[in-house]
């Protein structure tokens, strides 16, 4: 660990008392020692918990199962093996099988792929580039289990986290047109925003890289 742990026994008052909370919420007896790594900055920590209760775990304008998804996805970008670990138990008890997991994995390495292409095209400012073809395969994104709607959301959400403008609007107005609401896609962000910000603190503090 880069940055200690602090023991729930170690730990004041209040962070004792939101570590307690946030192993409710994930349902594990002990939280992994790189979350620990969040009782250092209080305010962090009880961030952290009350973002993810509202924006991860409950119901709202998308229902708990699919902002699991989300999460997940966003923690497979982040490469954060806590996180992983842990919203992967999650989805199993949603419902998720192993294999749909492995899938998310596929659907959100292919959005990866396709976003390092739309980047360049963006970044390099010619308009020679823009006028060639993609010519990558992406039979993934309808070769799952995942209907349109879910692969179109995910592709949002790590489109955003991989910072591909022309990626992030396509997918913002593909998903529109397939009935997702404004409310919704802010949701969806919010809940991959909330995960990468603890993949961001946790793969740092544990000193691994991502």
């Amino acid at each position: 660990m880069r940055i200690p742990s602090i023991t729930e026994a170690a730990a004041s008052e209040k962070v004792a008392q939101t570590f307690g909370r946030l192993r409710e919420l994930l349902e594990v007896e002990e939280l992994p020692e790189p979350l620990l790594a969040y009782g250092h900055v209080e305010a962090f920590l009880r961030d952290f918990f009350m973002n993810f209760k509202k924006f991860v775990i409950a119901d709202g304008a998308l229902d708990s199962k699919l902002k699991c998804a989300v999460a997940l996805a966003t923690a497979y970008q982040s490469k954060c093996d806590a996180w992983i670990d842990l919203l992967s138990a999650r989805a199993s008890r949603l419902g998720y099988s192993e294999a749909e997991q492995i899938e998310l994995l596929a659907i959100v390495s292919t959005c990866t792929m396709y976003n390092a292409f739309f980047k360049f095209r963006d970044l390099s400012g010619s308009e020679l580039f823009s006028g060639m073809g993609v010519g990558l395969r992406a039979h993934t994104f309808t070769g799952t289990s995942f209907d349109e709607k879910q692969v179109e959301l995910i592709n949002t959400v790590i489109s955003d986290l991989n910072a591909c403008r022309p990626c992030t609007s396509g997918h913002v107005d593909a998903a529109r047109k397939l009935g997702y609401t404004d409310e919704q896609l802010l949701e969806a962000i919010q809940c991959a925003a909330t995960v990468a910000a603890a993949c961001q603190f946790t793969v740092v503090a544990s000193g691994k890289p991502s």
